[in-house]
Formats: C-alpha cells, sequence, structure tokens
C-alpha cells in the first residue's frame, strides 16, 4: 500500500482462461480496495495483450517480477494447479499476501508447509473456491441458521465440469486432465466447501470413480489439434458423513450426523435442477453454487417459494469476491473466512475419497490440518 492509498496492489499471476473471463473482467467492482498493477503470465505476448485489453499498467513474462517488486503487496495466483504451490510460496517468501485459485496444494501435506509459512510471516492467504462468501451461500446460511428447515439430515449437491473439449476454452486444458486434478479437484471442492460450511466438518467419506475416455482432441484455442490423455478417473460419486454440532458449547451440544451425495464429473451433460439441495425435517432448500443471480427455493408445508439473492455479477460465479476479501483483510488485519484451515479440510476429504475409491470401504477424515469451523461458527458476506 502507498501513503494515502488505501488500496492493495495486486499482481496477478496467471492470464489464461478463468483470468480473462471471471476476474479480470470484473476487477472494476474492487477499485475502492485494490488495484492490479501488473499481471504475468509464461507468454509476454500474451500478457501485454491481456494488459491492455484490461487498462494494466505493467506486464511480464513468468512471475517472478510480481514477487521481486516492492510496489506489489499481494499476489493472485490463477496459474494451473500444477504451479499453485510453486507460485504461492515464493510469493509467501518474498513476503506478498496471497490469494490463490483452487487447490492450495496437491496435497495436504503440502498445503500445511504453506499455511504454516504465511502465519510464521503474519501474511494473509486467502483460498479459492470463494463459495461461501458467494451471496446464494450468505443467503442459504442464514436459512439454515434460521431453524426454517428443522433438523438437516441429508443433502445432496453436483458438480458438472462440461464434456471435453470444452468450447470456448481458450486455455489449454490438459493440466485439469493430470493424476493430480481431475472433476475432483477442479469442481468437486465448491460442493465439498459448501456442505463442510454449512452442515460442518466432514467426518468420514465412501466414493466410488470411473474413467469414461482415454483421451480426447482439443478442438479450439492455443491448443487446437493436441491430443489430451485422461490420467484420471473423470466420474465421481461421493457419500459423505457431516457432523453438525448445535447448542451453546457449554456441555449442551448436540451432535447430528448429516449424509450427503456428491456427484462430480468431466462426462456428462449438467443436470437441469439445483446444484445443491439442503433436506429437513420441516423443510427443503435448494440453491446452485455458482450461479449468483439464482434465487434460493424453499419448500416449507409442501409449497415451494422463491428467495431472490442480491448480487453484483449478472450471472455464474462470482470469484472476485475472493480477491476483495482478501484486500479487505490485509487492509482490516482481520483474519480470513476463506483460509487455509477450510481449503486444508476439503483437500483431507479429496485424499480420503480416493483412497476409499480405490479401497472399496469408507475412509475416516484425518484432521491434520488443525481445527475446522464449526457450523454455527459466524460468517460475515464480504462487503460489496
Amino acid at each position: 500500500m502507498t501513503a494515502g492509498s488505501p488500496r492493495v496492489r495486486l499482481a496477478v499471476v496467471g492470464v489464461g482462461d478463468v483470468a480473462q473471463r471471471d476476474y479480470l473482467p470484473e476487477a472494476h467492482r474492487i477499485a475502492d480496495v485494490a488495484e492490479i498493477v501488473m499481471v504475468c503470465g509464461r507468454r509476454e505476448d500474451r500478457a501485454r495483450e491481456v494488459a491492455g485489453r484490461f487498462g494494466v499498467a505493467r506486464w511480464a513474462a513468468g512471475y517472478h517480477r510480481a514477487v521481486e517488486t516492492d510496489d506489489v503487496d499481494a499476489v493472485v495466483n490463477l496459474t494451473p494447479p500444477g504451479a499453485h504451490v510453486e507460485v504461492t510460496m515464493t510469493a509467501l517468501r518474498a513476503g506478498k499476501h496471497v490469494y490463490t485459485e483452487k487447490p492450495l496444494a496437491p496435497s495436504v501435506a503440502e498445503a500445511i508447509t504453506l499455511r504454516d509459512e504465511a502465519a510464521r510471516r503474519g501474511l494473509t492467504l486467502v483460498c479459492a473456491p470463494s463459495v461461501m462468501i458467494f451471496p446464494q451461500l450468505v443467503a442459504a446460511r442464514e436459512v439454515v441458521a434460521s431453524g426454517r428447515l428443522g433438523p438437516i439430515y441429508a443433502a445432496r449437491a453436483v458438480a458438472f465440469g462440461g464434456v471435453p473439449p470444452w468450447a470456448g476454452y481458450i486455455s489449454d486444458p490438459s493440466p485439469y486432465f493430470r493424476p493430480s486434478t481431475g472433476p475432483l479437484v477442479d469442481v468437486g471442492v465448491y460442493p465439498v466447501h459448501a456442505l463442510a460450511g454449512l452442515l460442518g466438518p466432514v467426518r468420514r467419506v465412501t466414493a466410488m470413480s470411473s474413467r469414461t475416455r482415454h483421451s480426447f482432441a482439443v478442438t479450439g484455442g492455443p491448443a487446437r489439434g493436441t491430443v489430451v490423455p485422461v490420467e484420471v478417473d473423470d466420474n465421481w460419486q461421493l457419500i459423505l458423513e457431516c457432523e453438525t454440532r448445535t447448542g451453546s458449547g457449554r456441555g449442551t451440544d448436540r451432535r447430528t450426523r448429516v449424509l450427503a451425495s456428491i456427484q462430480a464429473n468431466f462426462c456428462a451433460v449438467a443436470a437441469a435442477g439445483p446444484e445443491c439441495e439442503l433436506f429437513g425435517e420441516h423443510g427443503t432448500l435448494a440453491f446452485d453454487l455458482l450461479d449468483v443471480a439464482a434465487p434460493l427455493k424453499l419448500s416449507a408445508e409442501d409449497e415451494w417459494t422463491e428467495q431472490a439473492v442480491v448480487h453484483e455479477r449478472a450471472g455464474g460465479p462470482d470469484h472476485i469476491l475472493g480477491v476483495r476479501h482478501l484486500a479487505e483483510c490485509v487492509l482490516s488485519g482481520r483474519q480470513p473466512l476463506l483460509g487455509p484451515d477450510r481449503a486444508i479440510h476439503v483437500l483431507e476429504v479429496l485424499e480420503a475419497a480416493r483412497v476409499s475409491a480405490r479401497e472399496g470401504r469408507a475412509i475416516e477424515v484425518r484432521a491434520a490440518g488443525g481445527p475446522v469451523m464449526r457450523r454455527n461458527d459466524p460468517v460475515k458476506e464480504t462487503s460489496q
């Protein structure tokens, strides 16, 4: 930050599809708390073109200038998944705050190392996905907290990443089909984050998976003509056991097991129904995980009603809210809601799901990363 200018200076590292589709077009909305002073990409020509199109003064090839320059306060890490740890760790060691796209790291162990590095240096580390501060999730949490649904005993969620080749995708899709990624990591994290945030931490996982294709040919974008091997299962079904605790926390807590199903894949056309539903004794709540413009739907006494959600982005996921959250936490000094502990818990769930699918049994989720927020811990919507 500069004197007299209470804004966080950002360097965006990675100028591919998600940067150009979701982040940079919405960056003007966070101008009150942050400004993008640099964009960095693997190719200088692409970084220059993106900088010019979105009105960013500087650009660079690679990410080292972003972490070495003194007039960058924070790095927005939008690189492919395989580069997340390297870029985030280098930025933290250079004294930069970080917002990173998901996953925080390929493994729980690496994620814990990043969390501890940020804590040791007194830096803010914010981890995507920002789904828990999307307006429809904030509204859903308010409904759950109100008790209108009664005790919640079951839930379901779906995450469809699309059948490859992805029409209109402007980057190389191959990183999303490597062994450490796939739909479980790329899109499955949305329902896991949402269900753990709304219902409570995941205690046990049962999973099955399959692979529907061995490869596909890219038909557009810079990787056109490339044959991408599918090195990971692209069809996942998970059953989660979440633990909901209610009460004052003074010996009066009531613990309830909630069974939730998740479908995540890169092999099928998306469902017509809502992406997430919570089934309570007195009502059912349905909502989209990604589309901030979609209303909540609430069933009570056999009657469905809709609740509109106030939103800024016209539609789709509002990822820029996560970057705003980073800037607000840096400026205020408060701890982030979207911190690494929540991301580490989700990685613990994903690792348990892989073991379950491989061994054909239910797996206990080990909390190696430390404490996870309870369902009734306070959640505040980021200011807009």
